[in-house]
């Protein structure tokens, strides 16, 4: 039986929420292995003189947590 973990994490970007979502997959991925999922929580923008200048998300992903064998 698979176990998995969820973790939220936070991603930014100057385009587009899209490209802060996979910014977010993207550094994770550097020391998470096997990221399966990722639902977007939310989203908002920092906005100046009237105009977005980031994009934000939360992002939960998921992925197996891998065991080890042990010899008996």
């Amino acid at each position: 039986m698979a176990v998995k973990k969820f973790i939220t994490l936070e991603g930014s970007s100057f385009r587009s929420w899209s490209d802060a979502a996979r910014n977010a997959i993207t550094d994770a991925s550097h020391t998470i292995r096997g990221i399966d999922r990722v639902d977007v929580i939310n989203s908002w923008a920092k906005v100046e003189e009237g105009k977005i200048i980031e994009y934000r998300v939360k992002v939960q992903i998921s992925f197996d947590v891998k065991r080890e064998v042990t010899e008996q």
